[in-house]
């Protein structure tokens, strides 16, 4: 009698887990058709020799930015773009640790670790503070200081599920960004040549202060074949600094806003342990070259898909109304950032 008692709710149980399963697979079908299209829309339009200067993923917020503009979002769309803002969001900041390596790292040298080091974490809290010095809303703030300081809009995907920040601050954020990222590819070449910079030098300059790896690579480039080798090696060992912030980021928002109030339980970035966990995977080369370039390929798509859905959750009144001060604060970090690398690599060389 006790045994059929409990097999009866089990099987209920297991049905209808089955059933809400079925049910949840349906509904985020839509959403998920939707932000594919809109990210395949945006890698079509990188491929293109007039916009591949552009980063696809700012591309694919922008096209969602339209869509919500201009468009219909049906209220069956919600599920799936919420799925891809947070789950297939996660997925590919995991697998972007197939990108790194710890050889790689270690190859920029014990001189060039800790000048990244340095240049990074400062830039980071500087931004911070400036951000709380001209009233910009933390959670922006900290989006910036972690794309300006780190990697970009790949930064910034990393960051926003533990600082919990708006589809708006994660827009803005990448915009602003990515457009001081481009600013950088045209100045950087000029004022290296200007400062007669070695093309070991410039390739550390590139790699420690621009932000996006596709933008350190077509600045560097322009120089010589070394500054390429050298900023993209140098971008890499810079990207793995991303683990800690974050870490030190879920500390901050573990703690209370008021005084009185219950302290909030740490925050576990769980996707930075499996990122960890592929960069020593790679480290190992378990990893068929193939295999990894395929997966990084499809992990492009992902980031596009999930940055699309963030376009089309965002809402350009409520854009508006954050102001240029975080592009004020975006065009101070990075030019502090630039200041200081140059400087220790200045240092360096004497």
């Amino acid at each position: 009698m006790k045994l059929s008692s409990k097999a009866g709710p089990e099987v209920s149980t297991l049905g209808l887990v089955t059933s809400d399963w079925k049910t949840q697979g349906s509904s985020i079908l839509p959403g998920l058709l939707l932000t594919t299209l809109i990210a395949a829309i945006a890698l079509g339009l990188d491929r293109l020799s007039d916009l591949h200067t552009l980063n696809p993923l700012l591309i694919a917020v922008l096209l969602g930015i339209g869509w919500r503009q201009w468009g219909v979002v049906p209220a069956t769309y919600r599920p799936g773009i919420q799925f891809a803002m947070k789950r297939v969001l996660r997925l590919a900041v995991i697998l972007l640790g197939l990108r790194l390596s710890l050889t790689e790292v270690l190859a920029v040298g014990p001189w060039g670790l800790g000048m990244v080091t340095v240049s990074t974490i400062s830039t980071f809290y500087l931004t911070c503070w400036l951000g709380r010095s001209l009233g910009v809303n933390p959670r922006l703030a900290q989006l910036i200081a972690a794309g300006t300081s780190i990697c970009g809009a790949s930064a910034v995907v990393a960051t926003n599920p533990v600082v919990e920040g708006s589809e708006e601050d994660m827009t803005y954020a990448i915009a602003t960004i990515t457009g001081f990222g481009t600013l950088a590819m045209v100045t950087y070449p000029l004022l290296g040549n200007l400062m007669q910079l070695s093309p070991q030098a410039f390739g550390l300059w590139c790699g420690a202060s621009v932000h996006e790896v596709a933008q350190v690579i077509a600045t560097a480039f322009q120089n010589s074949d070394l500054s390429g080798e050298v900023a993209t090696v140098t971008k890499l060992s810079r990207v793995l600094l991303v683990v800690p912030i974050i870490i030190s980021l879920g500390w901050q928002t573990r703690r209370p806003c008021q005084l009185g109030q219950p302290e909030r339980a740490l925050p576990i970035p769980w996707f930075v342990l499996f990122f960890c966990l592929l960069v020593g995977v790679n480290s190992l080369g378990l990893v068929a070259q193939p295999i990894k370039a395929a997966v990084l390929s499809v992990n492009q798509l992902l980031l596009c898909l999930s940055l699309a859905a963030m376009g089309l959750e965002t809402k350009l009144a409520s854009l508006s109304q954050l102001g240029l001060k975080p592009l004020y604060l975006a065009g101070l970090s990075w030019l502090f950032l630039a200041a200081i690398s140059l400087s220790m690599i200045c240092l360096g060389q004497l």
